[in-house]
């Protein structure tokens, strides 16, 4: 891609002029180097400018950033927890027909993994006809004995999840896995888009863009069916572990957006199975939690007796039907890598469908040949362990060493039903600024659903960036960015 643009009277090559495209697909250009067609107004908009204009372009949209408080904390770092996930101010577009097909098979997706939940903590109905083997539910560390026999309100247990979707080579959508603990991120999806109107107004206005403005009040709307029908108005409050956590950013910014209160364990109490708020004018009952801690630390009297972030007695507020927890506990069994093997099962046993959206093809480590096969082709592998996040405990094989191959094959024999496999993809790449250029960086994508009245997606989501050249990492607590995500 060659071309000169004008600024003050100056030549300089155009930011796309070297654009290497590579062998990966690419999200803004064909393999010819053109633009795809959703992405030709994009395209054009950068050939007006000069490397120096979207630099300080970058550069405001970076110091909105702080001055907003637009961070994530990163444990064990010693040069400071706190920090701004880096923002890519170039776009990443779908789209509209292609995002339609995706949001279906979104939503498709929760219906089939809220029924699974529903299931196995009742009837067990998939496990009695062994759709899937009844250990590998039962020895997974996400499954809570303690949740059996709970029916949340209106039979709805994951109420906000982020699916984390990833295009191959083939221009494919394949969705990568799930999250329903606590799903974070949706707040940077949120300032993002406000930071790229203030970036680009006109381009923004020109290409339709639908919003995503609505989410809070979609979520605080969900939130609030969740309570009993004769509460007219219920007390709604976001639980978080505190300062100290990685998302506390996004739980204040929700609370704050929603127009509730954000609260922590010690802020709570429970008295004759209600919760109630420590006020200054005194104890206010609480109706729906939306919260942001794991199961293990919500309830000391039902999960870890060490905890000292969560609420006692909560759980038996719950199960009496004084109080709404969003998510449900017990949903953390869905995000089970191993679990995440068997969702298109659960799509046909459930619903009599096929999978809309794809898994990528997987392997389970208990089981004997599978597990053969990995150790045999281990190098051409990513391996993961099951319950991990934030890019942590897997070895992408092509990329480490013959010692690291071995370490990995003696952790599978050492706990099989620890470990997945999944052949290693090529990643769809997005061109990023990199100084005075644009140079293409692996990409991911989680869209965020929730589930209330209706299921709701949010257009687009957060597309996360392995900005370290070649890596396929996007996670922000190992250097990934994000950028915002554009449905068309």
């Amino acid at each position: 891609m060659q071309g000169q643009t004008q600024s003050a009277g100056i030549s300089e090559p155009n930011l796309t002029a070297n654009y290497d495209v590579g062998e990966f697909y690419d999200e803004m250009f064909s393999p010819g180097g053109s633009p795809r067609t959703n992405c030709q107004l994009l395209y054009e908009h950068i050939q007006e400018l000069t490397s120096n204009d979207l630099r300080k372009r970058k550069t405001a949209a970076e110091r909105s950033m702080i001055r907003l408080g637009i961070t994530f904390n990163v444990y064990g770092e010693e040069q400071g927890t706190e920090r701004i996930i880096p923002f890519d101010i170039l776009p990443r577009i779908i789209q509209g027909e292609q995002w339609s097909w995706m949001s279906k098979g979104l939503k498709q997706r929760i219906i089939a993994l809220n029924m699974f939940i529903d299931d196995i903590y009742n009837e067990q109905k998939i496990l009695k006809d062994g759709i899937i083997p009844e250990h590998v539910v039962k020895s997974a560390s996400s499954f809570r004995p303690q949740c059996v026999g709970m029916k949340p309100p209106n039979g709805i247990w994951c109420h906000i999840t982020g699916t984390d979707l990833v295009r191959d080579s083939d221009g494919e959508f394949y969705v990568l896995e799930d999250n329903l603990r606590c799903p974070s991120g949706v707040s940077y999806v949120l300032q993002n888009r406000q930071l790229m109107k203030q970036t680009f107004p006109g381009l923004f206005e020109a290409q339709f863009v639908r919003p995503v403005d609505d989410y809070c009040s979609q979520l605080l709307d969900a939130l609030n069916s969740l309570a009993p029908d004769h509460i007219e108005k219920p007390v709604v409050a976001v639980l978080s572990p505190g300062i100290y956590n990685s998302a506390y950013f996004e739980h204040s910014f929700l609370a704050q957006q929603m127009g509730v209160d954000l609260v922590e364990g010690r802020d709570l109490v429970v008295r004759d199975r209600r919760v109630y708020a420590r006020t200054t004018k005194g104890l206010m009952a609480v109706d729906v939690i939306y919260r942001r801690i794991d199961d293990d630390f919500i309830d000391p009297h039902v999960f870890r007796k060490d905890s000292m972030l969560g609420v006692p007695g909560i759980i038996d507020a719950y199960r009496a039907g004084n109080v709404a927890l969003a998510n449900a506990p017990g949903t953390g069994i869905a995000d089970d890598k191993v679990i995440y093997a068997y969702v298109p099962d659960m799509i046909k046993y459930y619903l009599s469908e096929d999978a809309i959206l794809p898994n990528v093809p997987t392997y389970v480590c208990w089981d004997d040949a599978q597990r053969d096969h990995v150790i045999k082709n281990i190098a051409d592998m990513v391996v993961k362990p099951a319950n991990e996040s934030g890019g942590y405990g897997m070895l992408i094989g092509p990329r480490s060493s013959k010692e690291e191959h071995q370490k990995f094959v003696e952790l599978i024999k050492a706990n099989p039903r620890n470990y997945i496999a999944q052949p290693t993809l090529a990643l769809s790449r997005a061109p990023v600024i990199i100084d005075d250029h644009l140079e293409g960086r692996h990409v991911d994508l989680r869209p965020f659903i929730i589930y209330g009245r209706d299921i709701y997606v949010l257009p687009g989501g957060l597309t996360r960036v392995a900005l370290r050249k070649g890596s396929l990492v996007v996670n922000s607590s190992q250097g990934g960015g994000s950028k915002d995500t554009w449905v068309v």
